[in-house]
């Protein structure tokens, strides 16, 4: 529209968000500008925070308000156990339905520092690794690299089961978990 650049503008900003299309995009700009202005000063400053206060934890890569997240400072925490996986996203699901009590380590990219940081976790006490990777042949290759390269030290390398996830029809389940599911079946 013109004349209204501020609002295409916004809309715009909103738009590059993930699975926010355009006809999201307008509801949100239009009910935020016109019907609850309150609402939308508090998302600004939300937003402002956050970018300015939130960075990666420097022992993990976690989202963190410190240079070392409260997961790894927590003495709680089961520091035989370490939890990679491929996204500080991924810690925000397993940490909110308390599926894991251990450390984590996400894995943004593999080069030779990422390894030096986990032998660096190793040699504190890990005894196990549980890769906790979006099934893939990448991430197989990519587990395998990663127990190479830590194969001088006594660890437990785990991964999380894969499969047909409940309730869901087999014609409905790609080839790569259809056939992890058979091998890995237990017995009823």
């Amino acid at each position: 529209m013109q004349g209204l650049e501020k609002f295409n503008k916004l809309v715009e900003a909103f738009e590059t968000l993930p699975t926010v299309g355009r006809k999201s995009a307008l509801r949100f700009a239009y009910h935020l500008v016109l019907n609850d202005t309150f609402s939308a000063m508090k998302l600004s400053n939300a937003i402002e925070s956050a970018v300015k206060n939130i960075r990666k934890c420097e022992r993990c890569g976690a989202l963190s308000e410190h240079e070392i997240c409260d997961i790894c400072l927590d003495e709680r925490r089961d520091g035989r156990k370490l939890c990679v996986v491929e996204s500080a996203k991924d810690i925000f699901i397993l940490e909110e339905h308390k599926l894991f009590d251990g450390k984590y380590f996400v894995l943004s990219n593999l080069d030779e520092s990422t390894i030096e940081q986990l032998e660096v976790l190793v040699k504190e006490g890990i005894q196990e690794i549980i890769f906790a990777l979006t099934p893939s042949l990448a991430s197989d290759a990519l587990i395998l690299y990663i127990e190479d390269k830590l194969k001088s030290y006594t660890l437990h390398f785990t991964k999380i089961a894969q499969g047909v996830p409940t309730g869901v029809h087999l014609e409905n389940v790609d080839m790569l978990s259809l056939s992890k599911a058979l091998e890995s079946r237990t017995k009823t």
